[in-house]
């Protein structure tokens, strides 16, 4: 989806939610672990599958990479993929099948004058941490470095 189509897409869901107001960046995001989940059951998966030939390992190893990240994500609280929205005022998140999905439930809503941002950087992801000041509660989610989940745009509105 394009940047704009995601934005119009939360700009939608804010509406429903009665919040006006122009959204400045959109971007897909999942929760923090998810990627290094995927490569871990990937490899206990190949492991498994060792010695039984190059379709079942490639299937030992798919099958390892998703119940990887399935269970991470279940784990999490979060959704497994999420729209990020920043306005002026607040950070929203939604779930969301893909980024091509419409934004979805809402999932958190932050107020900006009690947030504090962090981003760390990995080498195929970035962790976004949304931390509320007054009560120290946080949120952590991963953006991919891939360009179309426009993760860097959130990243840049808030930083």
């Amino acid at each position: 989806m394009s940047p704009q189509r995601m934005v119009e897409s939360v700009t939608a869901a804010l509406r429903q939610l009665a919040v006006d107001g122009p959204v400045l960046a959109v971007g897909q995001f999942m929760p923090r672990g998810h990627t290094g989940s995927m490569f871990a059951g990937g490899l206990l998966g190949d492991g498994v599958g060792g010695g039984g030939g190059g379709l079942v390992d490639s299937i030992a190893m798919v099958g390892g990479s998703v119940a990887g990240y399935k269970l991470h994500d279940a784990t999490s609280g979060l959704p497994e993929r999420m729209l990020i929205g920043v306005t002026p005022n607040a950070v929203y998140g939604f779930a969301a099948s893909s980024r091509a999905s419409e934004a979805g439930a809402l999932v958190f809503a932050l107020h900006r004058d009690d947030l504090t941002v962090q981003v760390h950087q990995r080498v195929n992801v970035r962790i976004l941490e949304l931390i509320q000041t007054s009560t120290g509660a946080r949120i952590q989610v991963e953006g991919n470095r891939i360009p179309l989940t426009h993760s860097k745009d959130v990243i840049d509105a808030l930083t």
